[in-house]
């Protein structure tokens, strides 16, 4: 899989005549001296299929644009006195043949030879701004090359974006990648079931935090997509809401947002429930009109239809269903035009998936709306939320916030639904909510 990423890559920088430089992602400090658990950058990892920290891939096509060329991978080398302190290194001798590239060098020789590497390519594909003094060493490398002009040495008069080379490439994801991607999707059911039945009055959000986090890596998944939402009560109406330390109480809601990786591709998904296992008359109205609106903004879902039509289809199933309730007055075209439904729901109704949660590629092309293809995953994920200090509104709407979220793959018919097998109709999600609790399991 990761040596197609290179070709495919390799042929469109052969194009434009431009060499990559890809490095991962550092270590990244939690406090004093102690790190968070590493996770390479995305674009590295879907160019290498590999994990270390201190590492950076350089693809030098040749002319012709038929995918040919050099990979060579820059990366620490076996050391057993830091390996016996920080982990085992797959060092510069193996990784050729392990991981399918050319050639692998020390990391440390990366900026001395870059130079002459880089000579005679008119651009060079590389993300400034995630380091700084990085970005500093690599300028320099382009000022040594224009040193060298008058002995007829072409630097590279232009740096570009990964935005338009390798994240459009991510956008389509290939049959092995939705391979990975239906894996965590199908840990995330586990977990997301495991939640429903868990979650009880008196218990805290921090326990259902747990039981998730806890089912993920229990499969084998390389860890949360995300910093899991876990909002009990009026907890749900804040979008964001991370603190997962709430009291679960009695006759309201659960909103959970937590999807697992698999090998670093995302699953994402919402569902929200009632923590006592029954939805209450007023929470059941305002499911019911999330729920509409996410069946029919998935059903719309098909190669040939505008990205924000997705959201336009939601959105206007959400503002009937404020209509019928009360909770808005007016028409639904007025509703829309002077955005009178922004207190109940604030946010677009879905975004790419896959490497990263919100995933890489344009949402507009050419001006407009980008068109769905085949290949293409998103999330659908609409949402009603009443602030508990909203006065234009009765007392009985106060605090509830419901989101319903699904991972859904543009296919050569129309659609499939990634994250089908986690309840969310009204009867599913209460059967879900009477199961077996999971909470002490070891």
């Amino acid at each position: 899989m990761y040596t197609e990423h290179r070709r495919r890559l390799m042929a469109r920088l052969a194009r434009e005549g431009a060499a990559a430089v890809i490095p991962t992602a550092r270590h990244k400090l939690r406090n004093h001296d102690c790190e968070y658990r590493f996770r390479p950058d995305s674009d590295f990892w879907y160019l290498t299929g590999f994990a270390e920290p201190q590492a950076t891939l350089v693809l030098l096509p040749e002319r012709g644009g038929d995918g040919s060329g050099e990979s060579l991978l820059f990366l620490r080398d076996r050391d057993p006195a830091q390996e016996t302190w920080t982990g085992r290194r797959l060092g510069v001798e193996a990784a050729p043949e392990l991981l399918g590239v050319d050639g692998a060098r020390p990391i440390e020789s990366l900026m001395k030879d870059l130079p002459e590497l880089l000579q005679g390519y008119e651009r060079l594909v590389y993300r400034t701004g995630v380091d700084e003094a990085r970005d500093r060493d690599l300028l320099e490398v382009i000022n040594t090359l224009r040193g060298k002009a008058r002995g007829g040495v072409r630097p590279p008069v232009e740096l570009v974006d990964h935005v338009a080379t390798i994240h459009e490439l991510r956008l389509h994801k290939s049959e092995a990648e939705l391979a990975l991607m239906r894996r965590a999707a199908e840990v995330t059911t586990e977990a997301h079931l495991a939640a429903m039945a868990a979650a009880t009055p008196g218990g805290n959000e921090c326990e259902v935090d747990a039981i998730v986090e806890y089912t993920f890596r229990r499969r084998g998944s390389t860890g949360p997509a995300y910093t899991n939402i876990v909002a009990g009560g009026a907890n749900a109406t804040i979008l964001h809401y991370v603190q997962n330390d709430a009291e679960l109480v009695d006759g309201e809601l659960l909103l959970l947002d937590a999807g697992a990786e698999w090998d670093y591709y995302a699953s994402d998904v919402t569902r929200t429930f009632p923590v006592n296992g029954r939805f209450s008359e007023a929470q059941r109205a305002l499911y019911e009109v999330v729920l509409r609106a996410q069946r029919a903004a998935v059903d719309h879902v098909r190669p040939g239809v505008r990205f924000v039509s997705i959201h336009e289809v939601a959105l206007a199933e959400l503002v009937d269903g404020l209509l019928e309730l009360g909770l808005l007055s007016g028409s639904r075209e007025e509703a829309i035009e002077k955005e009178t439904y922004k207190p109940f729901f604030m946010h677009r109704t879905g975004h790419w998936l896959g490497l990263d949660v919100h995933d890489c590629g344009y949402y507009s092309v050419d001006g407009g709306s980008r068109i769905l293809e085949p290949g293409m995953t998103l999330t659908v994920e609409p949402g009603l939320y009443v602030d508990p200090g909203n006065g234009d509104v009765e007392q009985r709407w106060h605090g509830i916030g419901v989101r319903i979220e699904d991972d859904v793959l543009v296919t050569e018919e129309g659609r499939q639904v990634l994250t089908e097998a986690i309840p969310k109709s009204l009867e599913d999600v209460q059967a879900a909510c009477t199961g077996a609790s999971l909470a002490g399991v070891g």
